[in-house]
């Protein structure tokens, strides 16, 4: 498994390079309906009329014989305390720099958040088709800037599709595998929370250690509120319901919440029956 954030300044193609990644991965293995040109992670009217990204989308796919669970983040600086807790639920973090702008201000910030949470940064310069690219300037910009050698930082046209096979590459071999204790209690991430009309709440979850398991009963920790497990499953891109989500994986969960202050970002999750000692950091 490899769990990446997608982090930039706003319009710098993040969106975009989450959904040629798809496009690749979903062409090879057929997972999910996945066609070039399709916006499968603005699923929300609003982001899909304004054109922005409002919610931290996590979607599942296959690339050669690994799971990568990609989280695109917003990139708007309102949305810092969510980019926040996306980062807490990855070991891993594409930066992605527009190649005709080069280095921004929100650029520097997701950075550094990502670069505070251990988390490991792969820098990528995207829109290299442009006529207005300037890669060899922009990379030696993100070695001054950020402190990342030119010479790792990848360059890819989303657009296109140049150099994104080899940004998957990077991504199994840069990023490390998640680490979790199958047999502890569950403490589980909500790094996002959405409301459904038909659904309730519909919770996006990254598993710490222990199993979340459907039908079971949770607790959740800081909002000190009972629930149960309704249904729980990945995207990929389609809602997928499975019987349970290990440590490392990151899925959804419905429990049957009305309101989605009751599941804040940050919110720890645990078994009503075997509780955590204590909720995960950061909250």
């Amino acid at each position: 498994i490899r769990n990446i954030g997608i982090i930039a300044h706003i319009d710098a193609g993040k969106t975009t390079t989450t959904e040629r990644i798809l496009f690749y991965a979903g062409a090879t293995h057929r997972m999910g309906d996945v066609d070039e040109g399709t916006t499968v992670t603005d699923f929300d009217p609003e982001e899909a009329a304004r054109g922005i990204t409002i919610y931290s989308a996590a979607i599942s796919c296959r690339w050669r014989d690994f799971v990568v669970n990609i989280i695109d983040t917003p990139g708007h600086v309102d949305f810092s305390y969510e980019v926040s807790r996306s980062l807490a639920a990855c070991e891993g973090a594409l930066l992605v720099v527009d190649a005709s702008q080069g280095v921004e201000a929100q650029t520097v910030a997701n950075c550094y958040t990502a670069i505070e949470q251990g988390v490991e940064v792969v820098p990528v310069l995207n829109k290299i088709d442009l006529p207005a690219a300037d890669p060899d300037r922009y990379a030696m910009e993100i070695e001054t800037v950020l402190g990342i050698p030119a010479e790792d930082i990848l360059r890819i046209s989303a657009k296109t599709g140049q150099g994104v096979d080899s940004l998957l590459d990077a991504v199994i071999e840069r990023i490390p595998a998640p680490k979790g204790d199958p047999d502890a209690p569950l403490q589980a991430l909500i790094f996002d929370s959405q409301y459904d009309q038909y659904r309730g709440v519909v919770s996006s979850v990254r598993v710490m250690n222990g199993r979340m398991t459907s039908g079971s009963k949770l607790l959740f920790m800081q909002a000190k509120t009972q629930q149960e497990a309704v249904e729980i499953g990945v995207r990929r891109p389609a809602t997928t319901p499975v019987a349970e989500l290990g440590p490392g994986e990151v899925g959804y969960l419905i429990a049957g919440i009305k309101d989605v202050a009751e599941a804040r970002s940050g919110e720890t999750v645990t078994m009503l029956n075997n509780q955590a000692a204590e909720p995960l950091p950061g909250y």
